[in-house]
C-alpha cells in the first residue's frame, strides 16, 4: 500500500516518498524505464505489489519526461511477460503427477477436482491466459496452470503480451494524464481488487462448506449398515 506521505507528496506535485510508491520511483530514477519493468516482473512473482500503483506511477513519470510513453508501455509488458514466463517454468517443472501429488494431501481437495480443473483449462486455457491478465492476484497465477498443462509456449507468449499491454497501457495512459494526481486511480481500482478477491473468498468458502456437507453426507450411509448387520448378528445370537 502507499503510504500517506506518498499521496500527500504526489498531491503537491513531488516524487513519492516511500511504501511501494517509493520503491518503484527509485527503480525508475536509477533505471528509468527498465526499472519500471523490473517492478512489473517483480509484481508478477510477488502479486501484493500492486500493478495498479506501479503502472500509473509510470505514466506519471513519463508525463515528466524521465522516459517515453512508448518505453514505458514496452518495458512494463516486457516485464509482465517475464514474470509469467518465470511462473509458467514452475508449473512446467511441478508438472501434472507432482500436482496431483500435492493436491492429495491437501484436506478437501481430491485427484477429480485437479481432473476437472484439467478439462476446464482444456476448453477455456487461451481465454484464461488472456482475460486473466485483467484480474488482480489471477494474473499472475494463472501462468502456473498454463505450465502444467504444457500450452505452447507461442500461444502463451501472445496471449501474455496482448492481455498485459492492454492492462499496462490502461494504467499508464490514465497515470500520464493526470500527472500527479495519478494516485487517484489506485483508489478506484482498489474496490476492484477488494470486490475480486472478496468474491475468491466467498468462492473458497462455498466450495469447503460444500465438501464438508458432502463428506459428511457420504459417511452416514456407511455407519448404517454397520449398525444393520451388528443388530442381525445380535439377534441370531438371541
Amino acid at each position: 500500500m502507499i503510504l500517506n506521505s506518498a499521496y500527500e507528496a504526489t498531491a503537491a506535485g513531488e516524487e513519492p516518498a516511500g511504501g511501494v510508491a517509493g520503491w518503484a520511483t527509485d527503480l525508475m530514477d536509477t533505471l528509468g524505464a527498465v526499472g519500471a519493468g523490473a517492478a512489473i516482473a517483480l509484481e508478477n512473482l510477488f502479486p501484493p505489489l500492486p500493478s495498479e500503483v506501479i503502472l500509473p506511477l509510470a505514466g506519471f513519470a513519463a508525463s515528466q519526461g524521465k522516459f517515453s510513453l512508448l518505453a514505458a508501455l514496452f518495458w512494463t509488458t516486457a516485464g509482465s511477460v517475464i514474470g509469467a514466463l518465470a511462473l509458467y517454468a514452475v508449473g512446467a517443472l511441478l508438472g501434472r503427477e507432482r500436482t496431483l501429488a500435492i493436491a492429495a494431501r491437501l484436506p478437501l481437495v481430491k485427484a477429480s477436482d485437479i481432473h476437472r480443473t484439467e478439462q476446464w483449462f482444456a476448453r477455456h486455457g487461451t481465454k484464461a491466459v488472456f482475460f486473466g491478465r485483467m484480474i488482480p492476484i489471477f494474473r499472475s497465477m494463472i501462468s502456473v496452470p498454463a505450465g502444467v498443462e504444457r500450452m505452447r509456449l507461442p500461444v502463451f507468449l501472445a496471449l501474455t503480451t496482448a492481455g498485459s499491454l492492454i492492462w499496462n497501457a490502461v494504467f499508464i495512459l490514465i497515470g500520464h494524464a493526470l500527472g500527479a494526481r495519478w494516485h487517484q486511480v489506485t483508489d478506484l481500482v482498489s474496490l476492484y481488487s477488494k470486490g475480486v478477491l472478496a468474491a475468491v473468498a466467498l468462492a473458497a468458502l462455498t466450495f469447503v462448506a460444500l465438501r464438508v456437507s458432502a463428506s459428511k453426507g457420504r459417511g452416514e450411509p456407511r455407519d448404517k449398515p454397520r449398525r444393520a448387520r451388528g443388530e442381525r448378528s445380535h439377534r441370531r445370537e438371541s
